[in-house]
């Protein structure tokens, strides 16, 4: 059975946007059965009420180590509370198709020759043992959730190359059904998926817990920005040049969390793969969604990838029957639409701090101060889950070679594929050894520099370093905030494969790439960027010669065959073995039934004063934990190592570690007061400078509330629940911004925490307070909010903010207190 979409919208069908037939089809599925559904059907599709709320239930649920981590805790704990109360603790059982990743943990200690990557392989497993313990212990407890062991690849990959099906089947109220793939990941990053055309999006973990226990996604009909594209990429122009330039441009409109979907001429002559590099910068261009909608080139990727054959033409029919196949000439109704012509795309790079600080590589200039090159990372799934990229820079490599030329010891190099199809891809294309020559040995299929894991500066970079230099990390990841890649790296530049291996090269970052040379050849003469650089007909026969759709297979089938995670012990029992001197998982204080609602009028002292761009990176740390910090002392006082203490997203269960990390990142700044070391602030009262968790503690003791102040883009980064976990430990009832990200705000809410955003910036001094009037029984969507700042001097200024709540789902949440204790009612009261 289909939900016949032509039929049931008629001549609108074709004047909706491809993400909202999606969504329609979801609704109209399960309006038989589905109260709510059917009535946001009857609103919207017939009606044409678009303020009402869809209830969407995504096919399935994508998750990594690091962010199913937290979540695996709650659910772990919400058992054990449930138990403790005389409840059937299995009734916390997720309820659809839940894959988890192990790809977010490890680390570049070994790099440079073959062997590197079975070295951190081996040094994750005795690092993270006990925490994919718990992973193990919930893939016995939960039927749905399989866990991919470490080697399987970057989720992202995964996805595209295993899981998506694009259309699925199954059999749903007994009946044999065929519906679009959808899912949700918590991972900012999940859109890469609609490079396929997949609709998917990231959510934070709570989100996502609440959707494993049966909850919808809530959203309001999403409004829809449709980028027009035409023409076709010019010769050397590559899909990461695409993908910062479409980031450059939308950020200029300011996209604001809307779904945003591609069309026109110019989308048929891209390939799967270069739209999955777009799509995955979604959260970069501020976007819900990149979406693709699929046509030949998906599949065409499809059969690429080993998909069988009978399913591929199943795809093909069932997308054309339902006008879910993309027509070029369509032209939908878009909320705001923008164009793009791709022959105006040249090559590019992004940096030193935000994905969105596009610089056309022609226009790089040579500077008289040396910025050696400390980090040279082909990592992340943005880049190296397209096979071309990756071809592109083994041929990079091999012609380097071939002018005889090497990389400078300083030099850190790396190459950390999305998956382990790719060293099948490199050898078939003879490109391997090139590669390995030049330092660009395979270390992982993992995230590894593009979310921190690093690992050790090279011993030479860190002799420069002390000498004075200015260290720069080149990579093509997708995010290079300061300090991200490694916490003596303040500037990144992110960049496609074969350029990370032309900086590689070159060693200094402080030449004109395209116009000086990259170093000596063998010959004595200067060897150009122009002249390693493969023409286009060169790649297209490499990958001609390297394809073969038998290789995801066998490639998956042998990682999944981990002996060590075979022999990784864990309980199959109901509930979580807690070990209560662990340092990696703690039930979290979060997870019980006594949580209270933190709205009503009250008086709160600011805890921090932010400025605008304040990342998730910046809240929740995730690179290595200083062994000086308070988080390392915390470990350390405990039996920990201070030369191993492994990294923050690693210690993700633990909440004892976490909230002594918030905020530590080296570029905060408190504003509350002058020269306040990152992750400190004044308490009040006492005047003294203290850690925010233990000025957070006497605020607490002395019954004040306390508030974070913040300016624009509040929350931008990665889908971490522990940001907004956090600031829930810290006392926070309220966030005051400018402006906040998606993801984010939808986890403030999700942690009972208001998010106020307001008309404009403000400005404060230590002594000042913010009162707060927003009682429950006034909160609804986008409601406004009184607000007066009281300051030391007496003044007063009265503003109004408004309630960045989107939907009535969130309003019940806040109102509960969270989340996590609105479900543990609901569980308890099932039981």
């Amino acid at each position: 059975m289909m939900v016949n979409l032509p039929g049931t919208l008629g001549a609108r069908l074709a004047h909706m946007p491809w993400v909202h037939r999606i969504l329609a089809e979801n609704l109209l599925r399960r309006s038989a059965v589905d109260a709510d559904a059917d009535h946001a059907a009857q609103e919207w599709l017939e009606r044409g009420n678009r303020t009402i709320e869809l209830p969407f239930v995504p096919a399935r649920l994508l998750m990594h180590d690091t962010t199913c981590g937290p979540a695996l805790v709650d659910l772990a704990a919400m058992r054990s509370v449930v138990a403790a109360e005389g409840g059937d603790p299995r009734r916390i059982l997720p309820g659809l198709r839940v894959d988890v990743s192990t790809d977010h943990s490890i680390a570049v200690d070994s790099y440079g020759a073959r062997g590197a990557l079975e070295a951190n392989l081996a040094a994750e497993m005795a690092r993270n043992a006990e925490r994919f313990g718990l992973m193990k212990w919930a893939g016995n407890a939960f039927p749905s959730l399989h866990v991919h062991p470490p080697g399987t690849g970057i989720m992202h990959t995964i996805n595209l190359e295993r899981l998506a099906t694009v259309v699925s089947r199954e059999t749903w109220q007994g009946r044999d059904w065929l519906f679009p793939d959808t899912l949700i990941g918590t991972d900012s990053h999940t859109p890469m998926i609609n490079g396929i055309g997949v609709l998917g999006w990231g959510v934070g973990g709570l989100e996502a817990e609440s959707v494993m226990l049966g909850m919808p996604v809530t959203l309001r009909v999403p409004e829809v920005v449709g980028v027009r594209l035409t023409g076709r990429l010019r010769p050397g122009v590559t899909a990461t040049d695409l993908a910062l330039t479409i980031t450059q441009m939308l950020r200029g409109v300011r996209i604001d969390g809307r779904f945003v979907e591609f069309f026109g001429a110019g989308v048929s002559t891209l390939s799967a793969g270069t739209r999955a590099v777009v799509a995955n910068m979604a959260p970069e261009f501020g976007g819900a969604t990149g979406y693709f909608p699929p046509d030949e080139a998906v599949i065409a990727y499809l059969r690429a990838t080993g998909r069988a054959s009978d399913h591929i033409r199943q795809v093909g029919d069932y997308l054309r029957r339902q006008k879910l196949w993309f027509d070029p000439d369509a032209a939908p109704d878009y909320d705001l639409g923008l164009h793009l012509d791709l022959g105006s795309v040249v090559p590019s790079l992004a940096g030193p701090h935000r994905p969105q600080d596009r610089i056309a590589r022609a226009e790089t200039s040579a500077s008289a101060e040396r910025r050696p090159v400390a980090l040279a990372a082909i990592t992340s799934c943005t880049n190296t889950s397209d096979p071309r990229l990756l071809v592109t820079a083994g041929l990079v490599a091999r012609a380097a070679l071939a002018r005889g030329l090497s990389v400078p010891r300083w030099v850190k190099t790396s190459l950390a594929p999305g998956s382990p199809t790719a060293a099948a891809l490199l050898e078939r294309a003879g490109l391997r050894e090139a590669l390995e020559a030049l330092g660009f040995a395979i270390v992982a299929y993992g995230c590894t520099t593009c979310i921190g894991n690093s690992g050790p500066l090279s011993p030479e970079m860190d002799a420069l370093i002390a000498e004075g230099a200015h260290p720069i990390a080149v990579l093509s990841g997708n995010r290079n905030f300061p300090g991200r890649v490694h916490q003596a790296v303040r500037d990144s530049y992110l960049a496609a494969p074969p350029l990370v291996i032309a900086y590689a090269l070159a060693g200094d970052f402080s030449i004109a790439i395209e116009t000086d040379p990259l170093g000596t050849g063998s010959d004595g003469t200067h060897v150009f960027l122009r002249d390693i650089w493969p023409a286009e007909h060169e790649i297209d026969r490499a990958l001609a010669a390297a394809a073969n759709p038998a290789d995801f297979e066998a490639a998956y089938a042998a990682a999944e065959a981990n002996a060590d995670w075979a022999a990784l012990p864990a309980s199959d029992g109901p509930l979580f073995p807690w070990d209560q001197a662990s340092t990696y998982l703690r039930p979290p204080p979060f997870v019980a039934l006594g949580a209270q609602s933190r709205l009503g009028r009250y008086a709160a002292y600011p805890l921090l004063v932010l400025c605008d761009d304040i990342t998730t990176d910046h809240i929740s740390p995730a690179g290595a934990i200083p062994a000086q910090g308070d988080a390392g002392r915390w470990l350390i006082e405990r039996g920990e190592r201070a030369d191993d203490l492994n990294v923050f997203s690693a210690r993700r269960g633990n909440w004892e570690v976490m909230l002594r990390g918030l905020f530590t990142n080296p570029s905060v700044r408190n504003h509350i007061g002058r020269d306040i070391p990152p992750g400190s602030t004044i308490h009040v009262p006492s005047g003294e400078v203290l850690p925010l968790w233990e000025a957070a503690a006497r605020y607490a003791a002395e019954g004040q509330a306390v508030v974070v102040v913040a300016g624009d883009r509040y929350g931008m980064g990665s889908s971490r629940d522990w940001a907004a976990k956090g600031q829930y430990l810290l006392g926070v009832r309220a966030v005051l911004a400018a402006g906040f990200e998606r993801i984010h705000r939808s986890n403030l809410c999700n942690m009972g925490i208001l998010p106020l955003e307001l008309p404009a910036a403000l400005s404060l001094a230590s002594g000042d307070r913010i009162e707060i009037d927003m009682p429950e029984h006034a909160l609804a969507p986008s409601a406004p909010c009184a607000v007066r700042v009281l300051r030391a001097n007496g003044d007063a200024q009265a503003l109004t903010a408004r309630a960045a709540v989107e939907t009535q789902a969130e309003v019940r949440v806040l109102k509960a207190g969270g989340l996590l204790p609105l479900m543990l009612r609901a569980s308890l009261t099932a039981s």
